[in-house]
């Protein structure tokens, strides 16, 4: 146990010396671009940046490590003789049971109705001691169908248009994918990364602090386009419904049929002139009159008379029938 906790001491005190030299030169770099003062001095600084990153990866690897050798310490008078209350015995995390899409949607349907109430409550939550306390006292919340509700909800309220709420959510969302993604660091039961990850999230490291912040503020992004991508769809949904209503009876769409109408038909029929209708029909290529008519006959835009539609006459052929008649007896009329 000594040996453990004097481990742990010099990991400790190690990573705090690493993060305080990262630190300084970080702001050593920020320094020089601001003084776009690019020397030699200022490539050996980014060299010696980089050695200082991948020992951050060791560093990370080290204290997973630990982690992991801590949860599988044996119990002994060593090691339980300490806070009582803090001390939760999981077992060792056992790997999940891939399950089929439906299987999937009905865990999820099953764990939402159950722990909806608590669901929400734990997305309010804004400080971490709160955050810790509610899962410590509810910690079936720490697992995927948590993550997977908070960030529906997030969609959605960012369909509302209640951004400022989006936001509080998204950062409890981004809380419990970090537990989730401790979990499988460690290989261990999500449940008992709950302790760790506030603890270390609480010590507010600038790396870790600057991850978390960085996820946040993408995941925030990619909530704002995945809304408008579900308006979209939406929208067109509402468009194609609503089309589908206006359809006439030959199945077409009487606002297309009208914009693709010549210039005069469209004047015709905005201006409801039957008369000028029956001129600009008459002046036409009989196939073309006869074209577009019919389409203005399915699609709404000109009614048939009764009789013609009893007797199943075509109506496009007797409109333009009637309008070239009535063309020539206004021209013998105007000889005489």
């Amino acid at each position: 146990m000594a040996e453990a906790e004097k481990e742990k001491e010099s990991f400790t005190t190690g990573y705090k010396s690493h993060q305080q030299k990262m630190t300084e030169i970080r702001q050593k770099l920020k320094e020089a671009e601001q003084q776009k003062n690019v020397n030699e001095d200022f490539e050996k600084l980014k060299l010696e940046m980089s050695k200082l990153e991948k020992q951050e990866d060791e560093f990370r690897k080290k204290e997973a490590e630990l982690a992991k050798k801590e949860k599988l310490t044996p119990l002994n008078v060593d090691t339980i003789c300490h806070e009582g209350k803090s001390k939760t015995i999981i077992n060792k995390y056992k790997a999940k049971k891939e399950l089929t899409e439906d299987e999937m949607a009905e865990k999820q349907l099953s764990f939402t109705k159950k722990n909806e109430k608590l669901l929400k409550k734990f997305g309010m939550f804004r400080r971490y001691e709160d955050s810790e306390a509610f899962l410590t006292e509810h910690p079936q919340l720490a697992c995927d169908e948590t993550a997977n509700y908070l960030v529906v909800w997030c969609i959605n309220l960012e369909v509302e248009e209640k951004h400022d709420l989006m936001a509080h959510v998204s950062h409890q969302t981004i809380v419990m994918q970090f537990i989730l993604e401790l979990s499988k660091q460690l290989d261990i039961d999500p449940r008992a990364c709950i302790k760790a990850f506030f603890s270390r999230i609480k010590l507010a490291e600038k790396t870790y602090m600057e991850a978390f912040n960085d996820e946040l503020e993408s995941f925030k992004d990619r909530v704002r386009k995945r809304a408008e991508e579900k308006l979209e769809k939406i929208m067109k949904e509402v468009e194609e419904e609503e089309r589908q209503k206006r359809l006439g009876p030959g199945g077409l769409d009487p606002i297309e049929v009208m914009e693709s109408l010549p210039q005069e038909l469209q004047d015709c029929f905005e201006s409801k002139d039957i008369g000028m209708l029956q001129k600009v029909i008459a002046n036409l290529p009989r196939e073309e009159a006869e074209y577009h008519m019919k389409r203005c006959v399915d699609s709404g835009l000109w009614l048939p008379s009764a009789q013609d539609a009893q007797e199943g006459k075509d109506t496009a052929e007797v409109t333009t029938e009637e309008a070239q008649v009535t063309a020539e007896q206004n021209n013998y009329d105007s000889v005489d």
